[in-house]
């Protein structure tokens, strides 16, 4: 094989896919891996759960941190690849199937100069501490995640201090003011939207974040202190370059030298040493030490500016001119090595996985912004382009069509704004403002509304400052934005709905950055955006959504090939069905107690606590002949209880009182002295006898089992009239299709059916038509509390309980009813497929129904009708 080939294989592999794939493939398996915490934490957030505040794509980030962290043990990349590829170290249960036909063949099959090739790319690159690249789109909440992320590191830290591989502070790099103001999220969040209530008091008690965004601004932590999240850009702590050399004295009493600058250490700072004349890089290099002195330092890069392009790649290390930003943190890294502690990775969260053709080779997460304009959590788009207008006209022509769209409706109580940018503050004051100012005389708008922000105090005052901070507020009036290189990268304006750029920018990249600045969402439907382009600037967007997300202009604008939007209306009479659904009531009831209790040590089975050593002393007879020499239970690693600390844990677990549970203790048969030899012998005691036991002897369980019958509606009716679902149009059925014009008094409670696949709809298609079928309805389309028709089971990846909405409700004539799902052959035997079908089936006995899971294969094969006839 060619090896242009081999090396653009490996510029294109995006490992980060097939990462995906393993992980979701093997989801059980290695939650078995996870501390108990780290599921719990995720449970909490999972996106599937209704009451979730984290997003589909923040979550997936979410559990690939948590998978590198608790599975990988914060490995490297490049030799997580290494053992991808050879299924090793928790990858031998990897799956080749998933790959693409071109990858499969070759990366598996025939050439192994590919792995080398993407091996070498990855090592190359790699720094010195584990280095991770979270790619997420702008808009689906990347500092919400970031901040998330370390609060999960924190509370592990506090359970587990000795661990290595969790980070007791955090460093939180924005490479500008604009994105620094962004990053106050990280301290004004509700941080108990993403932390489980019974952790939450101990880490408000705990956390202290420092916010360095002023230049006077000293760092204050208290050195070797823990779970600190220091807030800053990076000319905040960035290192200095030391311009004149360094004299005897300062050689002898002066801090670490380094290529690129200067640290000050204690003596230095004490004595006032090789102290430079400019206070402000006196600051730098103080903050700079102050975080040598922090242990365990987690690093989290916002490359808010930086998500495309060169730069990016710079920071990422993959160009040999390297920015002040890596440097800063490979410098770090060495002074917290030299220190005896580390950085323990440097997590980047960044807006694309993509450099041109190439693919960032530290990738372990990516969500385009394809996928986040399909799933709403964007605003969709039109790109309007202009041919050889001069500035005038186009901007007669982008004012006008904003206000016959937008006008002065409000969304979320703010008025839609549209941003127009000059390329110098010449054009924008002598040639933009003016004309502007006469275009919205002649549609009767008042000028008022005008804001210019340049970044010249003679033009922009505290005031205009002041209205660009406040524009996404109801009190805000502003609704065109005249800006010369502002906004365009940190700037999170909801309310922004349209951006019109004339001029060629001396940056192509800005005509994306500027572009993608209209997209975040805003209210409860996906609105749509306006982006006004002269011709030049449409070719240019062109081709920077290709180098940076590798999709179109048609692409962006709605992905018309591959969904749309349709609104879903109800179709009367709504339809109701009945259902009994069985109720397991628990009620936890006191006993009286016995005065003495008896702990029955003696029937407890205590050689599962032992640590026993023995001896192979040969083989007899091809047998292992094994002699017990010494029983080392005393070695192992134990807590040592005294009668106060045992009744306080037995306490935490029982919620009584100290006082009761000592009485308890005191009383007992064996008494304080023989339990608490017991348990100091063997701590796992505690839990697995002593406590059950007390339970027993305090309470009764008693549970009941009720019957409900109830009348449910297949669709909630809407607030709004109708439901918005983006689909497939090929995956689509709608009530007025000519093709299903006789089977209407079969189905459509919905006036449009959005199948999920090609199967479910090839099982509509061939149902509805057979004459022994009185009613067929597709409920698995409104999936988020749309619907009443749903079944709860319990997850066995997380113990939580779950809603499940099947695909399909058919009545037959004779009167039974048929819950049925299709769904893929892979999945069949899928832990939570066979938790929901369980789940399913006790449902559909008690109502008197059927339930049957059918295989898209089988549907593929014209065997849809061979799911009536078969017993439930």
């Amino acid at each position: 094989m060619a090896k242009t080939k081999t090396k653009d294989f490996a510029l294109d592999f995006a490992f980060f896919n097939y990462l995906r794939d393993f992980y979701e493939e093997n989801r059980g398996r290695i939650r078995n891996h996870y501390r108990s915490l780290s599921k719990k934490f995720l449970d909490f957030n999972d996106s599937s759960n209704s009451n979730s505040f984290l997003r589909t794509p923040q979550f997936e980030a979410l559990e690939m941190y948590v998978f590198l962290k608790e599975y990988l043990d914060n490995k490297q990349v490049h030799q997580i690849f290494e053992d991808w590829y050879h299924k090793k170290d928790g990858f031998e249960k990897r799956s080749d199937l998933g790959l693409s036909k071109g990858e499969q063949s070759t990366l598996f099959s025939v050439d192994i100069d590919q792995y080398q090739s993407v091996f070498s790319r990855m090592k190359k690159f790699a720094q010195d501490y584990p280095n991770y690249i979270f790619a997420l789109t702008m808009g689906t909440g990347k500092t919400i995640l970031m901040a998330t992320c370390i609060f999960y590191e924190f509370l592990l830290a506090n359970k587990f201090p000795k661990d290595k591989k969790y980070c007791h502070n955090a460093l939180v790099f924005a490479p500008d003011k604009t994105v620094l103001r962004s990053l106050k999220e990280i301290q004004t969040f509700d941080r108990s939207l993403v932390i489980p209530p019974e952790y939450l008091n101990l880490l408000n008690t705990h956390l202290k974040i420092h916010f360095l965004e002023d230049a006077g601004t000293t760092l204050n932590t208290i050195d070797r202190s823990k779970y600190n999240i220091i807030i800053s850009n990076t000319q905040k702590i960035i290192l200095k370059k030391q311009h004149k050399e360094k004299s005897k004295v300062d050689q002898l009493y002066g801090s670490s030298s380094y290529e690129t600058g200067t640290a000050y250490d204690d003596i230095s700072d004490l004595y006032s040493i090789n102290q430079p004349e400019d206070e402000g890089e006196l600051l730098d290099n103080q903050r700079f030490s102050k975080l040598t002195r922090l242990e365990q330092l987690g690093i989290y890069v916002d490359e808010a500016h930086h998500s495309f392009g060169n730069a990016l790649a710079k920071d990422m290390g993959l160009k040999s001119s390297k920015t002040s930003l890596r440097l800063t943190i490979n410098e770090l890294a060495k002074s917290l090595r030299e220190s005896g502690t580390s950085v323990v990775a440097c997590y980047n969260y960044t807006g694309t996985p993509y450099i041109g053709k190439e693919v960032f080779p530290e990738v372990v997460y990516a969500y385009g912004l394809k996928d986040a304009i399909e799933k709403k959590y964007l605003k969709n788009v039109t790109v309007n382009g202009y041919s050889n207008p001069k500035s005038r006209e186009f901007l007669n022509l982008a004012v006008r069509n904003f206000w016959d769209k937008y006008k002065d409706n409000r969304y979320e109580g703010m008025l839609p704004k549209l941003a127009i940018f000059a390329s110098t503050i010449e054009e924008l004051q002598n040639d933009l403002k003016p004309a502007l100012e006469e275009i919205l005389n002649d549609l009767n708008i008042p000028i008022d509304k005008i804001l210019v922000n340049v970044g010249d105090n003679k033009l922009s005052t505290n005031d205009d400052i002041r209205e660009f901070n406040r524009l996404d507020t109801p009190t805000s009036d502003k609704q065109f934005i005249l800006l010369v290189n502002k906004g365009r990268e940190g700037w999170n304006c909801r309310s922004l709905f349209g951006v019109a750029l004339f001029r060629k920018p001396k940056s192509k990249i800005f005509v994306l950055q500027a572009t993608m600045r209209c997209l975040r969402a805003i209210g409860n439907f996906q609105e749509r955006a306006n982006v006004y382009l002269s011709e030049e600037n449409m070719e240019i967007l062109e081709e920077e959504l290709e180098h940076n997300f590798r999709m179109s202009i048609n692409d962006l604008s709605q992905n018309k090939n591959q969904s749309e939007e349709y609104n879903i209306h109800l179709v009367p009479p709504p339809v109701t069905i009945r259902v009994n659904r069985r109720k397991k009531l628990y009620e936890l009831n006191e006993k009286q107690l016995s005065k003495d209790i008896d702990f029955e040590f003696d029937k407890a089975n205590l050689e599962k606590y032992k640590l026993v050593h023995t001896e192979q002393s040969g083989l007899i007879a091809g047998k292992v002949n094994r002699k017990i020499s010494e029983d080392l239970t005393e070695f192992r690693d134990k807590r040592t209880f005294s009668s106060l600390t045992l009744v306080a844990e037995i306490s935490r677990y029982l919620n009584r009182s100290c006082v009761e549970l000592n009485n308890i203790l005191s009383n007992s048969i064996q008494g304080y002295k023989t339990i608490l030899e017991y348990v100091n012998t063997y701590n796992e005691l505690l839990y697995d006898w002593i406590i059950p036991k007390l339970f027993n002897e305090i309470y009764t369980l008693e549970s009941y089992e009720k019957k409900e019958t109830k009348e449910i509606n297949l669709v909630k009716k809407p607030k709004e009239g109708y439901y918005q679902v983006n689909a497939n149009p090929k995956l689509t059925v709608e009530i007025n299709d000519v093709a299903f014009k006789t089977f209407i008094g079969k189905s459509f409670h919905l006036d449009t059916y959005c199948f999920d696949s090609t199967p479910e709809k090839r099982f509509f298609e061939e149902i509805v038509r057979l004459q022994d079928i009185r009613k067929v309805y597709f409920t698995g389309m409104l999936t988020h509390g749309q619907s009443d028709f749903y079944i709860q089971y319990i997850d066995p990846n997380s113990n939580t309980v779950r809603s499940y909405y099947p695909d399909f409700l058919i009545e037959k004539n004779d009167g039974k009813m048929l819950i049925v799902e299709v769904k893929g052959d892979n999945k069949i035997d899928d832990p939570i497929v066979k938790a929901k079908e369980k789940a399913a089936k006790e449902i559909a006995i008690a109502s008197e129904m059927g339930y049957r899971i059918i295989t898209g294969n089988q549907v593929m094969k014209g065997q849809s009708k061979l799911v009536l006839n078969e017993d439930n």
